[in-house]
C-alpha cells in the first residue's frame, strides 16, 4: 500500500510596502493551508527597524511557529489563545489599528 501525504501548501505570501509619509516599514502575510483547505501556519507581521531593532524588525505579529500560537509585541513574545485564524488576523489588525493611530 502506497500512502501520499500531501505538504501543505502556501496560499498567501504578501508584503506591503509602507510609505514614509505613511508610518514607513512593511506588513507582512504568510499562509499555509493543509489539503482540506485549513489553515495550519501562518505568519502576520508590521515590521519597521525604525520602531524595533530587535527581533527582526517585527513591531507586532503573530504567527505559530515553534509549536504554539504566540504575538510579538515590541520583542516581547506571549502565547495566545488561539480559537481561529480568523480571530488571530482580527487581533492583528486591531493591534496594526492601533499603532497607526498613535503614530
Amino acid at each position: 500500500m502506497i500512502i501520499y501525504v500531501m505538504a501543505d501548501r502556501k496560499i498567501v505570501d504578501d508584503t506591503h510596502h509602507i510609505a514614509k509619509k505613511r508610518g514607513n516599514g512593511q506588513l507582512r502575510r504568510e499562509i499555509w493551508v493543509d489539503a482540506q483547505g485549513r489553515v495550519t501556519r501562518y505568519n502576520l507581521a508590521y515590521i519597521n527597524h525604525a520602531l524595533q531593532a530587535g527581533d527582526n524588525g517585527r513591531v507586532v505579529g503573530y504567527d505559530n511557529q515553534h509549536g504554539y500560537h504566540h504575538r510579538h509585541y515590541f520583542g516581547v513574545v506571549a502565547a495566545v489563545d488561539f480559537t481561529s485564524f480568523d480571530d488571530i488576523e482580527e487581533q492583528f489588525q486591531t493591534d496594526w489599528a492601533a499603532l497607526r493611530r498613535t503614530a
